[in-house]
């Protein structure tokens, strides 16, 4: 690697002292990311893919400590791995709000009027179901709804304008079916379902 940086006219020091911070920076923000994608594919079952990511992760953070080894007397490159690491989680969070892959769960309990929101589910043929409750407030109503991820957010604002006052939570599927149909293949490494949002107005 050394080589291919002189051929830009990049010395040994040079190299040592700035180039390999800033490559460990990087990789270990990649690896991170790649880290987070795979959690993902692998909580939705997509064990191929989720395999593949877990190679690369290892390949590139195998990379990133293997330069580290090498330059134990650089003090920046101590600060570039954690730095690429919290700069991974990041990216990593950022990359997963993008792709919003899979299906979740929203449980509402609410004693207020959810004809609003049950119409909005029909009207994103969203499959709900509501049942009533009791709690130290009173009779309230329980709604739960599956839907894809990148819909969520158009949920949360109809929660947001018609429930102002309801309580709400928001938790990852790791199967779903319907009509006796397996519409998500589960996980063999299932990992528990992922609590996204809890609120309460």
């Amino acid at each position: 690697m050394e080589d291919f940086f002189s051929t830009f006219g990049i010395d040994s020091d040079t190299f040592g002292l700035v180039v390999v911070p800033i490559l460990i920076f990087f990789a270990r923000i990649l690896d991170v990311s790649i880290n987070t994608v795979r959690i993902i594919f692998v909580m939705g079952g997509k064990k191929y893919i989720a395999t593949i990511l877990g190679f690369l992760e290892s390949l590139i953070w195998l990379l990133a400590i293997g330069q580290i080894f090498k330059h134990m007397d650089n003090v920046y490159c101590y600060v570039a791995y954690p730095a690429g690491f919290a700069g991974g989680i990041l990216v990593g969070m950022l990359i997963e709000e993008k792709i919003a892959l899979g299906k979740v769960i929203i449980r509402i309990i609410t004693a207020e009027d959810l004809t609003k929101v049950t119409d909005f589910l029909r009207a994103k043929d969203f499959r709900y179901s509501i049942v009533n409750a009791e709690s130290n407030e009173g009779h309230e109503q329980l709604l739960f709804a599956v839907l894809k991820r990148d819909h969520v957010p158009e949920m949360l604002n109809e929660i947001k304008n018609n429930l102002p006052k309801a309580f709400y939570t928001i938790e990852s599927v790791k199967s779903a079916s319907e009509a006796g149909m397996l519409l998500d293949k589960p996980s063999r490494r299932g990992i528990g379902a992922w609590l996204t949002s809890v609120k309460r107005k």
